[in-house]
């Protein structure tokens, strides 16, 4: 069997999901969807998810539901999640000039280049499935493919989110459609290995 490891951009998949008011897929088995990506005589051995917390207090309901997700996700135990951080940014409206301040996610793509690395220097892998349309992981994409012929990596484009430098450095790219997504999300009820019972949000039906 083709060994295959899973890494999702989880703000690309995210914003992607949301550009197409899917967020009835936002409850969704990030594992499962990997799997149902396979090819036959592929195996899917891990699952690497790349996002960071909210920690706004203005965004209070998203990061409880954030965070009950990924609750949800620490239960299936074939995936894990590695966290960036928010840094504060100064805006500035051109028209107006009034100012704000809003919060940039950093260290997503930087992790998602690392792990991939690692995973090819350990001989973990034999394809590479990257879930994002950042044209920022085409460089480490690139390089994977230069130093290690024998390893393939695939672009699966979240909704809504494209990028033409990581299709050219990649052996080859799909769109995951509505069905992948439809298809493999969690349970509505969760019992974690405690007997606490997680519940799928009302707003993401």
């Amino acid at each position: 069997m083709t060994r295959v490891i899973s890494y999702i951009d989880g703000f690309n998949l995210y914003f992607g999901l949301r550009d197409k008011e899917w967020r009835k897929y936002y409850w969704l088995d990030l594992a499962a969807m990997s799997r149902a990506l396979l090819k036959p005589g592929q195996e899917l051995v891990h699952t690497h998810y790349f996002t960071a917390r909210i920690r706004d207090k203005s965004h209070g309901q998203s990061a409880k539901r954030q965070t009950l997700w990924l609750d949800a996700l620490a239960t299936r135990g074939d995936i894990t999640c590695h966290f960036g951080h928010y840094l504060p940014k100064g805006q500035k409206c051109r028209n107006c000039g009034a100012t704000w301040t809003s919060h940039e996610e950093k260290m997503t793509d930087v992790n998602i280049a690392t792990q991939m690395l690692i995973d090819a220097y350990e001989d973990r892998f034999d394809t590479a499935i990257i879930v994002s349309g950042d044209s920022d992981l085409a460089t480490p994409v690139s390089r994977i493919r230069d130093r290690f012929h024998n390893k393939r990596l695939i672009v699966a484009f979240p909704p809504a989110r494209r990028s033409a430098e990581l299709k050219k450095a990649a052996h080859g790219h799909f769109v995951i459609g509505a069905d992948k997504l439809r298809q493999n999300l969690l349970p509505d009820e969760i019992t974690t290995s405690s007997g606490y019972v997680l519940k799928r949000p009302a707003r993401w039906y």
